[in-house]
């Protein structure tokens, strides 16, 4: 019971955090003007708030995006996926990645799982969900597959 009193207690302190005005405009221009292949954010615990921590440009890709993922920190992501269907056709899909390392502290894993579905929700347009613990689960492989 005590344990859930602690999640149930954690959860509410954590509906209420906030977003930063940038990560809803980059993810904007991610996904209306292409500016960025993807979008690294990460949560400001002092501020209580969601920031964007890197941007990635165009020409960067997947595997930039996985070498910015910290091994020992929660993260969120977003991803502009481009693919060639089998009928040949230019697709492309915009992945939302919830990073929580093994390695990671159970306070920062907690916060980011609480905060998760309130920030997707910021974010119009997210097509497909991953959620990794270890960069073996958020291969491209496994990125190709989902978006197809």
């Amino acid at each position: 019971t005590i344990i859930c009193v602690l999640c149930f207690g954690k959860a509410n302190s954590a509906s209420g955090m906030a977003v930063n005005d940038e990560c809803k405009l980059k993810f904007l221009e991610l996904k209306a003007k292409r500016n960025f292949r993807f979008i690294v954010f990460k949560i400001d615990e002092r501020l209580q708030q969601v920031a964007v921590e890197k941007l990635g440009q165009p020409e960067q890709s997947y595997d930039d995006l996985a070498a910015s993922l910290p091994s020992n920190e929660c993260r969120y992501a977003v991803y502009d996926f481009d693919f060639v269907t089998d009928e040949n056709c230019q697709r492309s899909k915009i992945f939302f990645i919830a990073w929580s390392p093994d390695a990671s502290r159970v306070r920062s894993k907690m916060l980011y799982a609480s905060s998760k579905d309130r920030f997707k929700r910021e974010l119009d347009g997210i097509q497909v969900e991953l959620q990794a613990t270890d960069p073996s689960e958020m291969s491209i492989d496994i990125v190709k597959g989902r978006a197809i």
